[in-house]
């Protein structure tokens, strides 16, 4: 009854809920940390909170599926056309359009050994051979090797995924030295770039940071995502959005199932856009805190790649992840555990100081448990 490819895809599961840990240990939630899913730890700006109040009567309405207001808004920050953006629901569906929209016929798709889960469910999905670089982190060399090597086999390559920063690992390639990777990639093969976390890395360093409006100028083949669900503080809602050449845009319209957000959803982005101060101050507070976690690592023995984006991936010489989590899971810290994506690591998302805090005594307090009669 089903498609065969669905027997080699393991069902994506994300962060712990929080109400999960309140069923399963019997912690009051008030008690509970998640930093478990990249989630902004100042949550939402007030502004927008209020606006989602004031629109709640709306909730029987379907949303204006046009986008209009949304997608003006975008293109005006941006300085690109609204022919150039389609809004998904959270960047990942615009993902899921890519794959759906693109021709696989005799082709592979590329990404990094190690990045966002979703691209493979969404290849496999559509049934499209997947090649993956040898190292963890993306190394562009090797993406350059690993296309080259395609189409020496006679094989095309439909699309290659480059999330910038990366997720779960949060190592970011320099915008410059992508650009030149682009220019070395035929026209028929799209460049998705996947910039969730981009305004913390943006922050960190400039090198970072893309002109978006002249990248789609200048590239036909490129696609570039973002979204309201981390720097925003709109994880709930569930809104993100692709930009690139209006014919590829209107390819992936084709896909798109319409209402394929909220109403409420659309209204609460339209006004977290407007709230630039709030979320300078996230991005600026998430910058001081990492530092806080560098320092503790160090510190304490932990490893980890500098990270340019709202979490960091550590591991310890001696510490198995999935002990770990679940041992803090019973102490009402929801982190990520990496074993799922074959490392033995654990990634944290930095929280408010407070939070930090507590994190770091949890930590501290299983090394003393776990490993000091090891020593």
């Amino acid at each position: 009854m089903f498609k065969k490819t669905l027997e080699q895809v393991v069902t994506y599961e994300a962060g712990k809920p929080i109400e999960l840990v309140v069923r399963e240990f019997g912690i009051k939630p008030s008690e509970i940390i998640k930093l478990g899913s990249n989630e902004n730890p100042y949550g939402t700006s007030p502004r927008v909170i209020e606006m989602i109040q004031q629109n709640a009567h709306k909730a029987s309405l379907y949303p204006d599926d046009s986008m209009f207001e949304l997608k003006n808004a975008l293109a005006s920050k941006l300085s690109i056309k609204s022919q150039n953006i389609i809004i998904g629901a959270g960047s990942d569906q615009i993902l899921e359009f890519c794959m759906h929209a693109l021709n696989h016929d005799n082709a592979c798709v590329l990404m990094a050994k190690t990045t966002f889960a979703m691209y493979e469910v969404y290849a496999k999905i559509a049934n499209v051979e997947i090649c993956k670089t040898p190292s963890d982190e993306h190394k562009l060399e090797e993406f350059e090797s690993l296309y080259r090597a395609t189409l020496e086999r006679g094989k095309r390559v439909s699309a290659i995924f480059l999330c910038v920063p990366n997720n779960p690992l949060g190592e970011c390639l320099d915008s410059e030295s992508v650009e030149q990777f682009i220019q070395k990639i035929n026209k028929d093969t799209l460049i998705i770039i996947d910039g969730a976390y981009q305004e913390f890395a943006t922050y960190k360093d400039r090198a970072k940071a893309f002109c978006v409006d002249k990248l789609i100028e200048k590239y036909e083949n490129v696609i570039y995502l973002g979204t309201f669900s981390k720097a925003y503080g709109l994880g709930g809602m569930r809104v993100g959005y692709g930009i690139a050449d209006s014919k590829i845009i209107a390819m992936l319209y084709k896909v798109r199932a319409p209402f394929n957000i909220t109403t409420l959803s659309l209204q609460a982005a339209i006004t977290a856009l407007q709230e630039s101060e709030f979320v300078a101050q996230c991005v600026e507070q998430n910058a001081k805190e990492m530092v806080g976690y560098e320092s503790f690592a160090r510190e304490n023995g932990f490893s980890f790649i500098p990270s340019y984006a709202n979490f960091i991936t550590l591991s310890r010489e001696g510490v198995d992840s999935t002990h770990l989590c679940q041992w803090l899971l019973q102490k009402g810290l929801i982190i990520r555990n990496l074993a799922s994506y074959g490392l033995n690591a654990f990634r944290i998302t930095i929280g408010t100081k407070k939070q930090n805090e507590r994190v770091f005594e949890l930590l501290k307090a299983y090394i003393v448990n776990h490993l000091s009669h090891h020593s």
